[in-house]
């Protein structure tokens, strides 16, 4: 069975957006932009909600072509361009760069994904981790804590209805103090 990875970029206070709009802070350095190509680079396919779609679509498809464009960004926009993409939306009535539009239950479509051959699956985007941990889809969570506090913003997941208990797989702190919290759901369940 495939495995399904939840990864997001964090702040100290458990926020992935800021009120004030500010992502500089999210903004991950070359050591961790190139732990992010490695990682994308063994993934069968990303899961995005709407927003998430829009915003990863908004940029990676022509980064690689951006006169002055780091290395490592070219690099993760040729990734990010041959992945397969399936996004979830009940309002978007089209998508592009390898991707599908799925407006049916997430958690049945991922659930069905999870037992095709292929290498793991990527969730990206708040809404849809919430609803496939939720739904108990999630196999490893990947938290990359930021070393700032935000104050105010968007969480990392909305309500989940009861907790869900992680087993630690992995502790990594990258130069720029940026530190990997890497976990797996537990067998026993929330």
């Amino acid at each position: 069975m495939r495995q399904l990875i939840y990864s997001a970029l964090l702040s100290v206070d458990g926020l992935i957006d800021a009120a004030d709009g500010d992502s500089a802070w999210a903004t991950p350095d070359p050591e961790l932009h190139r732990h992010f190509n490695e990682l994308d680079r063994t993934m069968g396919a990303h899961l995005y909600g709407r927003r998430m779609y829009e915003l990863m679509a908004a940029y990676w498809p022509t980064a690689d072509e951006q006169p002055g464009a780091p290395d490592y960004e070219a690099e993760y926009a040729r990734i990010w361009k041959a992945l397969p993409k399936v996004v979830f939306s009940k309002t978007l009535d089209r998508v592009e760069w390898n991707a599908r539009l799925v407006a049916s239950d997430a958690a049945e479509e991922v659930a069905r994904l999870k037992q095709l051959p292929g290498g793991p699956l990527g969730v990206g985007g708040a809404e849809l981790a919430t609803s496939l941990a939720r739904a108990g889809l999630i196999d490893e969570y990947r938290f990359y804590v930021m070393p700032v506090i935000v104050g105010s913003g968007r969480p990392m997941f909305g309500p989940l209805g009861e907790h869900i208990d992680l087993e630690p797989l992995e502790v990594r702190r990258f130069g720029s103090g940026a530190v990997l919290l890497r976990y797996r759901a537990s067998a026993a369940g929330g």
